[in-house]
């Protein structure tokens, strides 16, 4: 399953940028990827930097990590109810209101590390079992339709899209 394969009436406008970010990519290649090569950027951030905000009121490094994650989990979570074949409309989620909770300022750079590759492990591990059929299936989640395949595809655009943002503002 290709990134250029996904129609724009799998997702919202608000997710074009994570699917753009990506260019032509083939899903699991790219699950199986960032696996591997987010770890090694995180590796690559000075340890003095992990609570470090570019501006007043932005995230820091730590807490923009844990939002990676967090989103994640709620990409994947979705994607499963929708494999399912779960037809019941899920809320959104405010990801300002999870930040204060979500303890990434106490968390270590290995903490942080571990928490991804364990989320994204389920994600390749739940995606992989995914056929052509599942991968089409969609539900609603904040009001708006999304296919299984367009979750696939915001887990790695989202986190492409974070990284880069850590790159030009943080680093």
């Amino acid at each position: 399953m290709r990134s250029t394969a996904l129609r724009s009436d799998e997702y919202h406008h608000y997710y074009q940028p994570y699917i753009d970010v990506l260019g032509d990519v083939e899903l699991m290649e790219m699950l199986q990827k960032q696996y591997v090569n987010f770890p090694q950027f995180l590796a690559s951030i000075p340890q003095e930097k992990l609570h470090y905000a570019y501006a007043t009121d932005k995230w820091t490094i730590a807490e923009v990590l844990m939002h990676i994650i967090d989103s994640e989990r709620i990409f994947q979570y979705r994607a499963l109810r929708f494999a399912r074949n779960d037809q019941t409309p899920l809320p959104g989620f405010e990801q300002d209101d999870y930040i204060p909770y979500s303890g990434a300022e106490k968390a270590s750079k290995e903490s942080l590390v571990q928490q991804y590759q364990a989320v994204r492990q389920n994600t390749i591990a739940l995606f992989s079992t995914f056929d052509d059929e599942t991968l089409m299936r969609s539900g609603e989640a904040s009001g708006v339709k999304m296919s299984v395949r367009a979750l696939g595809f915001c887990c790695c655009g989202h986190q492409k899209h974070h990284r880069n943002i850590i790159r030009e503002r943080y680093l």
